[in-house]
């Protein structure tokens, strides 16, 4: 009884929707923004299941109901994604047991896939001989190079960052002096947050090349503009800094295969609505950041890069690369790491820009 008398209500009473929104909460200081976004996107799913199916209170889940809800999202959904809600789900029954609101074990009924390392690669991505064509477009054709479009797509292959990433990125994070780099700063109180917060923070080292091409895409071709916090975002819009939306739709028409030939789709581009800046997303050609940082990864490791110097390089643990990422021999690259360990890490930088691409 609380100290009016009334009796605090039981948590079993709980609504999977104001459950969900508590789980929530008690996330949001060790997370991520994004990352709390993508949770509450998967738990909406449940919870608008649980509400068309009668479940009104957290105390009547059961076994039986985690094991139905698994059968109807794997009937609609890729493996990998499945397995991403349901272990949202199981994290979320884990804290429904921590409070007492469900009956201990619940969370061990969650039925999470067992995948391989094939079905949770990722199967779409930036090809590296597409990669190398889309280069070479860019940095020999006069009207493309060191546009906007130009330096996302150098700085997305070259780095392999996260989309969320180079939208942080500040003029003041580019250093394109004798070794130059990018700095990668997490910086969430002016709306740019990286993945992994302070743990994402790091230079990333780029090419001679390539800060050639961000320098000429700065006195040339970026607008003077400052967000509304002031600050002076690298890739910048008319507005000020793109939100992610903007960014992934300027990658998609980044890609567009027909800027540089012929339509592979055997589409007459006069007529073809994808290369319009609101439909470029809908050509099987083009990519997402994701699948740029997809291609980016593999690229590097088949370059001969050690799976652990990936890692640090692109921000991802060792583990992700080894499972998401399509590399033929992870084993034999460990191997190379020994024959090019005393090598200056500068030079490799410097291999990861495709030789045979020249800027005449």
């Amino acid at each position: 009884m609380t100290r009016s008398g009334r009796r605090r209500t039981d948590p079993r009473d709980m609504r999977p929707r104001d459950a969900a929104r508590r789980y929530l909460r008690r996330r949001k200081p060790d997370s991520t923004e994004k990352t709390i976004e993508g949770w509450r996107y998967r738990l909406k799913l449940f919870v608008e299941w649980c509400e068309s199916v009668g479940i009104g209170r957290v105390g009547d889940l059961r076994g039986y109901d985690m094991d139905e809800y698994f059968e109807l999202r794997s009937a609609e959904i890729a493996p990998a994604t499945l397995e991403g809600e349901m272990s949202t789900l199981a994290m979320y029954c884990e804290f429904l047991e921590d409070i007492e609101a469900v009956d201990d074990g619940l969370a061990d009924t969650v039925r999470i896939p067992n995948l391989d390392a094939e079905e949770r690669s990722s199967d779409t991505k930036l090809a590296t001989d597409d990669a190398l064509t889309l280069l070479e477009y860019y940095r020999t054709d006069d009207t493309a190079y060191s546009t906007r479009q130009h330096v996302l797509l150098e700085l997305l292959w070259l780095t392999g960052a996260r989309q969320g990433g180079l939208r942080a990125l500040d003029l003041r994070d580019t250093h394109l002096g004798e070794n130059p780099y990018v700095e990668f700063r997490h910086r969430p109180n002016t709306g740019t947050p990286l993945k992994n917060k302070r743990r994402g923070e790091r230079p990333v080292a780029i090419s001679r090349r390539v800060a050639n091409i961000v320098q000429n895409y700065i006195e040339k071709h970026r607008y003077d503009i400052r967000d509304d916090h002031g600050r002076q975002p690298l890739l910048a819009s008319a507005r000020g800094r793109p939100t992610s939306n903007t960014v992934r739709v300027w990658t998609y028409v980044a890609t567009l295969p027909c800027s540089y030939g012929v339509c592979p789709h055997g589409k007459e581009i006069e007529k073809c609505d994808w290369p319009n800046y609101t439909h470029a997303s809908k050509c099987p050609s083009t990519r997402s950041p994701h699948q740029i940082r997809t291609g980016a990864i593999t690229y590097m490791l088949n370059q001969g890069w050690p799976p652990e110097d990936v890692a640090e390089r692109v921000n991802a643990s060792v583990k992700t690369i080894e499972n998401h990422y399509d590399v033929a021999d992870l084993d034999e690259l460990r191997r190379r790491k020994h024959d090019r360990m005393e090598r200056r890490r500068r030079d490799i930088v410097n291999q990861l820009d495709p030789g045979e691409i020249t800027d005449e």
